[in-house]
C-alpha cells in the first residue's frame, strides 16, 4: 500500500496461535487474540490483494537507515554528458556494541549510453543503461577495474564473494530525458508526467544469494544490519534510486553548461525527488519462490497476521492511534490517486478500492466515536475489521489490514525482526525446534497418510482426474532461460514440469500411501517411490507452520500467477502494481523515501 514517505526518523485454524503481551502507542497493554486461519489467508485471490505495510522490507529498511547507526557518502561520480561512467555510493553501519565491527556497503554503478532500441525488460537482454553491484566493503581501484570488466555483462560476467548483489536498470523512455531537459532549463519537470510514471529508472533484475558467484546469504545472515529478508537487495535498490536522482541532476548541469548556461540548471526539489522511485518489471521468475521457501513464507504471513491480531485485541483506541490511522488512510488515498495502471481490470480494482477507502473513513468515524460512550464500546479496531469482512471485497479488507498495522508502530514493529527464516521455530517453552528435521523414517505409511489428511485437506479436496484441475504446468524455457506457465493442452514442455504442483503431488502421495501396507516404514516406502520425497518433507513442516502453503491448486484453469507475484512484492514494500498480463507486472519501489543526502543533512542537524 502506501508510500515509504510515511517512514521517517520518527519513525492453524484448529489451534490458532496466540502472541504475547505488547503495548500500543498509548502504552495500553494488548494481548493478541487468535490469528486468521490459513484456510482464509493462504488463498491466491486474497494473497493477490495484499498491500505493503510498515512490516514490509522497504519501510523496515528506511526506519533503520534513518537511525543513528547509518551514514552515507557519494565517494565517486565520474559520469560524462552522455551518462556514461562510474559512480560509488557508500553506506556505513556503526553498531551500538563497540566490540562489533563497523561495516561499509558500496554500490558500484556503471552508467552506459544505451540506444533506445536496445532497452528491454527481458532477462535475456544483453545491454542496459546502468549496471550495478553491491560490494561488501570499500573497493580499491583494482576491485573497480575487475568489476568494470564483469558487472556490465551481468550473467555473462563473473562475480566474487565480495559482491553481495548484482543488478541492472534501464531509463524510463517517457520521463528520463524530460527531467534532464527541464532541470537544465531551470525548471522542475512536469508534475503530471512524474505522477504517471513515478520513476527515472526501472530495474530488470536484482540478484543475490550466491548467483553468478555472488556471496551466499550464509555469509551475511548473522549481521544485524542486513539480516532481515532481502536486506542487501533492498539497500541496493535504494542506492540505485539515489544514483538515478543524482544522474539526472548531473546530466542537466552538463547539458546547460554545453549551451553556455551552466548557472541556469537546477536540482530536483524535495517533493519532486520524493515522488520518484525505482521501477521494476517482475515476471514469473518470482512466483516459484513462494513454493520453494515454505518456512520463509510462513514467517512473513505469520508476522503480518500476528500484527493484525494484536491490533484487533486492543481494548480502546487512543487519540494517537486514531490520528495515525487517519494519516495512513489519507496517504493511501494519495497513492491511489497517483496509481495509473495500463491494465483495465486493475484500474477498475483501484476505483473500487478508492470507494472502499471512503467507506472505511466513514465506518471508522462511527466506530471510533462510539468509544466515547459509557460504557465504552470494546475493541473498536476489531469491530472495524469485522465490518470490512462483511462489507468490502478482499482488496478493501487487506488494505484495511495494512492501515491498522501502520497505525500501531509500537505494537507491531518488533515483528519485523521475526520474518527471516533461521531454520528454527520456538516451542512454547522457548526451546528452538528445527523446522526442517529429517523425516521420521520409522513412521508407518498409515501415520503419514493421517498427517496429510490432517494438514492437507485443502489439497485432497481437488479432483485431479478433471482436465481443468491440470490445465497448466510450470517449466523453464531453455531458449529464454525464463520460467513459463504453460497450457497443457497446447504447449510443449510438460515433460520438464517443475515440482510446483504441491496440491496434485500431495494427492498422488496420499493415494500411494493408502495403497501400501499400512505398517510399512516410511523410509522403505520412499526408497521404492522417491518421486514423493519432495512433498513428504513438507508434511511435518505444515504441522508446525500453518501459513507455509498456498492453499490453492497452482495448475488449475483460471490460476493467476500474478497473485503470487503481488503477494511477494507487497512484502518487499512495492506500490503502484501495474499488471501487464496474468503473468507479469510493473511496480514502483521506494517512492516517497528520502535521499541519502537528506538523511545526512538531518543527522548533521541533530548532531
Amino acid at each position: 500500500m502506501g508510500e515509504v514517505a510515511s517512514v521517517n526518523a520518527n519513525g492453524d485454524a484448529a489451534a490458532p496461535a496466540r502472541v504475547g503481551v505488547a503495548e500500543d502507542a498509548a502504552g495500553a497493554s494488548a494481548s493478541a487474540g487468535p490469528l486468521r486461519s490459513a484456510d482464509q489467508v493462504m488463498r491466491l485471490a486474497r494473497m493477490g490483494a495484499f498491500h505493503r505495510s510498515r512490516l514490509s522490507f522497504m519501510p523496515t529498511l528506511m526506519r533503520a537507515l534513518t537511525g543513528p547507526r547509518w551514514s552515507f557518502n557519494r565517494r565517486r561520480f565520474d559520469i560524462d554528458a552522455h551518462g556514461e561512467g562510474v559512480a560509488l555510493y557508500e553506506a556505513r553501519y556503526t553498531p551500538a556494541d563497540e566490540d562489533e565491527p563497523a561495516r561499509t556497503y558500496t554500490l558500484v554503478a556503471f552508467a552506459h549510453d544505451l540506444p533506445p532500441e536496445q532497452r528491454s525488460d527481458r532477462v535475456i537482454a544483453e545491454a542496459w543503461d546502468a549496471t550495478f553491484t553491491l560490494f561488501d566493503g570499500t573497493p580499491c581501484l583494482d576491485d573497480v577495474k575487475r568489476l568494470q570488466a564483469n558487472v556490465p555483462y551481468q550473467e555473462a560476467g563473473r562475480c566474487a564473494a565480495s559482491e553481495l548483489v548484482l543488478s541492472r536498470a534501464n531509463r524510463s523512455v517517457r520521463l528520463f530525458d524530460h527531467v534532464v531537459e527541464a532541470l537544465s532549463e531551470g525548471r522542475q519537470p512536469d508534475a503530471d508526467l512524474i505522477d504517471q510514471v513515478g520513476y527515472l529508472m526501472r530495474t530488470t533484475a536484482v540478484y543475490g544469494n550466491g548467483k553468478f558467484g555472488l556471496a551466499d546469504r550464509a555469509l551475511i545472515e548473522g549481521r544485524p544490519d542486513v539480516s532481515r529478508p532481502f536486506g542487501v537487495e533492498m539497500l541496493t535498490v535504494w542506492l540505485i534510486r539515489a544514483f538515478s536522482l543524482d544522474l539526472v541532476e548531473h546530466m542537466a548541469r552538463l547539458r546547460a553548461r554545453g549551451r553556455g548556461e551552466a548557472a541556469r540548471a537546477v536540482a530536483l526539489d524535495d517533493d519532486t525527488a520524493r515522488a520518484l522511485g525505482v521501477g521494476n518489471a517482475t515476471g514469473l521468475g518470482m512466483a516459484p519462490f513462494l513454493v520453494a521457501h515454505p518456512a520463509l513464507l510462513h514467517r512473513w504471513i505469520a508476522a503480518r497476521e500476528t500484527a493484525l491480531a494484536r491490533v484487533r485485541a486492543v481494548e480502546a483506541a487512543s487519540d494517537e492511534t486514531i490520528a495515525a490511522f487517519e494519516a495512513a488512510r489519507t496517504r493511501f488515498e494519495r497513492i491511489c490517486a497517483r496509481w495509473h495502471p495500463a491494465d483495465p481490470g486493475q484500474r477498475e480494482r483501484i476505483a473500487t478500492l478508492q470507494r472502499h477507502l471512503i467507506a472505511i473513513r466513514d465506518q471508522a468515524q462511527t466506530v471510533l466515536t462510539a468509544r466515547l460512550q459509557v460504557p465504552a464500546v470494546p475493541r473498536p479496531w476489531d469491530q472495524l475489521y469485522r465490518w470490512s469482512e462483511a462489507q468490502l471485497d478482499v482488496e478493501g479488507q487487506e488494505a484495511l489490514v495494512s492501515l491498522l498495522i501502520d497505525a500501531h508502530p509500537a505494537l507491531v514493529d518488533d515483528l519485523a525482526d521475526q520474518m527471516a527464516d533461521d531454520g528454527f521455530e520456538r516451542a512454547p517453552d522457548g526451546a528452538a525446534v528445527p523446522v526442517r528435521g529429517p523425516l521420521e523414517g520409522r513412521m508407518g505409511v498409515a501415520a503419514m497418510a493421517a498427517q496429510i489428511e490432517a494438514h492437507y485437506g485443502w489439497a485432497l479436496a481437488h479432483d485431479f482426474d478433471s482436465p481443468a484441475a491440470q490445465a497448466h504446468f510450470w517449466y523453464v524455457s531453455e531458449e529464454k532461460l525464463e520460467p513459463r506457465f504453460g497450457t497443457r493442452a497446447t504447449d510443449e514442455g510438460a515433460a520438464r514440469e517443475q515440482p510446483l504442483a504441491i496440491a496434485r503431488d500431495m494427492v498422488r502421495f496420499h493415494q500411494a500411501l493408502r495403497q501400501a501396507d499400512p505398517d510399512e516404514p516410511l523410509a522403505a516406502f520412499l526408497l521404492r517411490a522417491p518421486e514423493h520425497r519432495h512433498v513428504a518433507r513438507r508434511v511435518p513442516m505444515a504441522a508446525r507452520l500453518p501459513y507455509a502453503e498456498i492453499r490453492d491448486n497452482l495448475l488449475a484453469a483460471g490460476t493467476r500467477p500474478i497473485d503470487m507475484l503481488r503477494c511477494k512484492l507487497s512484502f518487499f514494500g512495492a506500490t503502484r502494481f501495474d499488471p501487464r498480463s496474468d503473468l507479469w507486472l510493473r511496480i514502483t519501489m521506494f517512492q516517497g523515501a528520502p535521499r541519502p543526502t537528506t538523511l545526512m543533512a538531518r543527522g548533521q542537524a541533530h548532531a
